[in-house]
């Protein structure tokens, strides 16, 4: 495994190349490099040495970026690192193409595997949250706890408003998607996702904002940004119609980490009638309900987020765990 590591913003200079990726103050990205997979992670150092590691993985269409308001309330409890997941982020595609849940769960092992960082406090959004269950049930030995916010698992009645986004999985709308909406100004754009993503779109900052108009520009200009997001709701949908043991429910069952589910009563694209038969797959979770976030709590209420992880891990003596943990 090789890594590359630069602070700040990224640099780029090919002229038709995204803009640079934005960094938060206190954070790092690095490319790391495997066989046939090259992926960007991004790391919140902890305050002292020692303390358990932690990983986060986003959801469809998002980045290590959505991690960056809930990993500094973290960062005294856990050495928090977020990946972008192959064809996302600052993650370029996969050598084999490979865009399917089991495909970025292998990734996720591969880099757990590589780094010698496992086992994890591992957190997942969405898309992340398959993904997590799937490494959780297919490796439990990398995985300490598991917190879950909004996790795509499969339901049998689909809302409404999550209709768009599957119908990405069907070939050739991506194309028909992208010329409709291609006057549409990356401001239109962020707009639209934040409606469908925040229980209240209000509570995004004005930095908040420009930052997403800034990815949101960045990932537009990408060359395979629409096959990455139409090969993933694809990978999403057939992991829908997995029956046996290879389902997500059955996976769900299967996992042996403490859990936390995180569910928002305005969630656009998840179900909060799930909240209850996830409580009830995931054996001994620990279920939090947020009324009024959307699809993406971890942004919209970080603070209570953030606190009920360190609720998980005080309850499950990771808090303790490290030489470099105390009081």
């Amino acid at each position: 495994m090789s890594s590359t590591e630069q602070p700040g913003i990224l640099a780029t200079t090919a002229p038709h190349e995204p803009l640079p990726v934005r960094v938060a103050e206190g954070e790092r990205l690095r490319s790391i490099t495997l066989p046939g997979l090259t992926l960007a992670v991004r790391a919140r150092p902890s305050v002292r040495a020692g303390l358990p590691p932690a990983l986060y993985v986003h959801g469809l269409g998002g980045s290590s970026q959505n991690w960056s308001t809930l990993m500094p309330l973290l960062e005294d409890v856990v050495d928090g690192e977020a990946i972008d997941l192959p064809g996302f982020g600052d993650s370029p595609p996969p050598d084999d193409g490979n865009y399917s849940v089991a495909g970025h769960a292998r990734a996720v092992i591969r880099y757990l595997d590589a780094s010698g960082r496992g086992p994890v406090q591992l957190i997942g959004n969405s898309l992340g949250g398959a993904v997590a269950t799937r490494v959780a049930a297919a490796r439990p030995d990398l995985v300490r706890t598991l917190t879950l916010v909004s996790p795509a698992l499969p339901e049998i009645r689909v809302q409404r408003t999550a209709v768009p986004t599957a119908l990405l999985a069907v070939p050739g709308i991506t194309s028909l998607f992208s010329r409709l909406t291609r006057d549409m100004t990356a401001e239109q754009r962020v707009r639209g996702v934040l409606g469908l993503c925040y229980g209240d779109p209000r509570r995004v900052t004005a930095e908040g904002f420009a930052n997403a108009v800034h990815e949101m520009e960045r990932r537009m200009r990408l060359p395979y940004f629409w096959d990455a997001m139409a090969r993933s709701a694809r990978g999403v949908v057939d992991a829908y119609t997995l029956g046996g043991q290879h389902g997500l429910w059955r996976q769900a069952e299967r996992v042996l980490a403490p859990t936390l589910l995180v569910y928002g009563g305005r969630d656009q694209l998840v179900s909060y009638r799930m909240a209850g038969k996830a409580a009830r797959a995931f054996s001994g979770s620990r279920l939090l309900t947020l009324p009024d976030a959307g699809h993406v709590a971890m942004m919209e209420y970080p603070d209570t987020v953030a606190a009920a992880i360190r609720e998980l891990l005080a309850e499950t003596g990771e808090l303790g765990f490290g030489s470099g943990s105390g009081g």
